[in-house]
């Protein structure tokens, strides 16, 4: 071979290696930018599937915010039907996750404008609805069942509610219009990552040597896309382990939850086990000394009839001081426990204050001064003694807590004439006012907007149910007035009640009984309804000597069968809580057959009957003497009497 052979063999052979190294370049080039675009592609594709993802928790939160307001409404319902507080605190506890949900979806779509202000907007609407359930809540709380159900009702079609069912679907219907561009967008992503594939598999066809570098390519684009298979297959089965995960941390949730409820039931039951141990000591000490009283007296006085003395009857009379006395002490305790109906009643509050004094000391403690201040200018209100009495308390003993125990604690009563509106929802006229100040630390502006929620209570956990302020609030409300409160950090409280003036003079002390007996102006056919023998035996005795003629029934279920057998019927006088049948049972019962006869219920312990179903009947509270059982007898026809001449003169 020459050397020109040779020469051209060399120089065939470097411009193969030439066209090697740029066929080797430019499918380096076209693998590097496959590469680069692919994974801008799947840049692309991650962050549309993010938003997707997101579009979907939002949409996810929404509809579980929906459930949360559903469920809180639903125990509502359960509270309102049955009066059962542990269902009650499940509404609060409901309707707070439900606050929590909004503040995470508002959390979430900090990003999105549009977002915000819907968020914005159903918060809005939330705290209305809100509003509406605490209100129905609150009527539950100071058992007024029939008032919650009708409240409950009324509002379960309110526009708070529509408005905020109509505010959480916008929501949902924009992440659904998000969902459907987010879901577009992925698509055209993965659609113009593929039209890049293709265009730039062609130019390699077109311009690298064959289909060596093609099918390279191909093999290597097949081998990536199996590769995203994979990772989407992956991603797949750690969502699958995401959503047990989910699940089985949700059923602990629950089952720590179950666990939370029955350990504060009985959290619950202990505090009230630890109430009643403290206050039976205190209240054990009075009886002891009343039952001291009535059994010295009763023995001393046993002994002056028996060896002649003429001491007998001062010693009567203060035997029947101590039980007056005892009965006054239990009346308290069943107004403090809520057992006994709602009687308003022309009360002075002046007289009222002045004397709690005794009970107040005797709760507070030495390390309380009480002060009280009389400027009611002798003006009466209209409301039920004992639940009066109890707000007073209620309102002391949250004075000693927010006081530690030691400070000065100053009751006032007042008169003010206000104008409308001027306190809450007042009318304008005249009120009294109860005004308790205390020395303590105070109320922050976040903590006096929430005072009267039910439940709501700053104290430590299981020293206090959150009830008291709610209840006053609740009894105020009730009795035509309002509650007004003045606080601030250092400074102190202020609770005042205002209570509307009443026209007519104030009646006397539940406990003061009179003891002077008059013959009575007429004689009387009465029917006698009372289940302990004992009891019944002492009321037809008292009936007896006040020269009425009286006929026992042992059993609400005959008296239909005695009324038969007597000749007249001038009274009925039955008891209230009976075996069988109540007394308000028995009366609506024997329906025309007792009709225009008046009815005088007897009770020591109304436990769970409502007032209304006393029918407007005069209710006479046990113990009580002959001059009571005389007034209340003759007091009951009066009523009856005057009530049918005025019914004659309309027609």
């Amino acid at each position: 071979m020459s050397d020109t052979d040779e020469g051209s063999t060399g120089r065939r052979v470097n411009w193969r290696l030439v066209l090697l190294a740029l066929f080797t370049l430019l499918g380096t080039g076209i693998f590097v930018a496959l590469l680069t675009l692919q994974m801008r592609s799947t840049e692309q594709r991650d962050v549309a599937l993010a938003r997707q993802a997101h579009t979907y928790e939002v949409i996810i939160r929404a509809t579980t915010l929906s459930g949360q307001i559903g469920r809180a409404e639903a125990a509502l319902g359960r509270y309102v039907v049955s009066g059962d507080t542990r269902i009650g605190q499940q509404y609060s506890e409901e309707w707070r996750k439900a606050s929590d949900q909004i503040d995470r979806l508002s959390s979430m779509t900090a990003d999105n404008m549009v977002q915000r202000r819907q968020i914005d907007s159903l918060r809005e609407a939330f705290q209305r609805r809100g509003d509406e359930l605490a209100e129905t809540a609150a009527y539950s709380v100071h058992h007024r069942n029939a008032d919650a159900l009708g409240k409950f009702y009324a509002v379960s079609e309110s526009a708070a509610l529509r408005d905020l069912s109509n505010r959480l679907t916008r929501i949902i219907d924009h992440e659904r219009v998000l969902l459907v561009q987010r879901s577009q967008a992925l698509a055209a992503s993965n659609q113009h990552a593929s039209q890049v594939t293709q265009t730039l598999a062609g130019f390699g066809i077109v311009i690298v040597l064959g289909a060596i570098i093609l099918g390279w390519l191909t093999v290597q684009a097949i081998s990536d896309r199996a590769a995203s298979d994979a990772e989407a297959s992956g991603e797949r089965a750690r969502a699958a382990e995401l959503e047990q995960a989910v699940s089985e941390a949700t059923e602990r949730l629950r089952a720590e939850a179950r666990e939370r409820e029955e350990t504060e039931a009985q959290l619950r039951q202990a505090q009230k086990m630890e109430a009643v141990g403290q206050l039976t000591g205190g209240i054990a000490h009075d009886f002891n000394n009343m039952l001291a009283v009535v059994l010295g007296g009763l023995e001393l006085a046993k002994r002056h009839l028996r060896n002649g003395g003429k001491d007998a009857q001062r010693h009567i009379e203060n035997a029947m001081e101590g039980a007056n006395r005892a009965a006054a002490l239990t009346r308290r305790l069943l107004a403090f426990s809520r057992s006994e109906p709602v009687l308003p009643e022309a009360v002075a509050p002046d007289a009222l204050v002045s004397g709690m004094s005794d009970l107040l000391d005797r709760t507070l403690g030495d390390g309380i001064a009480i002060t009280t201040r009389a400027d009611s200018d002798g003006w009466t209100i209209w409301v039920d003694r004992h639940q009066l009495e109890n707000a007073i308390l209620n309102l002391a003993v949250n004075a000693r807590d927010a006081m530690d125990g030691r400070g000065d604690l100053t009751i006032a009563t007042g008169a003010v004439t206000l104008e409308r509106n001027r306190i809450g929802r007042l009318a304008a006229g005249d009120y009294a006012t109860i005004a308790v100040t205390d020395t303590g630390t105070g109320m922050t502006p976040q903590v006096l907007e929430r005072v009267f929620e039910p439940f709501f209570t700053t104290k430590p956990a299981g020293k206090g149910t959150g009830l008291g302020l709610s209840q006053i609030f609740g009894f105020t409300r009730q009795s035509g007035g309002d509650v007004e409160i003045r606080s601030a950090p250092g400074e102190g409280t202020t609770v005042t009640l205002y209570l509307p003036r009443h026209l007519g003079d104030a009646l006397p002390a539940s406990g003061k009984i009179e003891s002077d007996l008059e013959t009575p102006e007429h004689a009387f056919d009465i029917l006698v309804v009372e289940d302990d023998p004992r009891v019944l035996a002492a009321t037809v005795g008292a009936l007896t000597e006040l020269g009425h003629r009286p006929v026992g029934c042992d059993d609400p279920q005959k008296a239909a069968d005695l009324l038969k057998a007597m000749e007249s019927l001038d009274l009925v006088l039955s008891d209230v809580l009976m075996p069988g049948q109540t007394g308000p049972e028995m009366v609506a019962a024997l329906g025309d057959r007792i009709a225009g006869t008046p009815v005088l219920f007897v009770t020591g312990f109304a436990g769970e009957i409502d007032a209304a179903q006393f029918g407007r009947h005069p209710v006479l509270r046990k113990p009580f003497t002959l001059a009571g059982l005389q007034h209340a007898v003759d007091e009951a026809v009066r009523a009856r009497h005057e009530t049918q001449l005025h019914a004659d003169g309309a027609t």
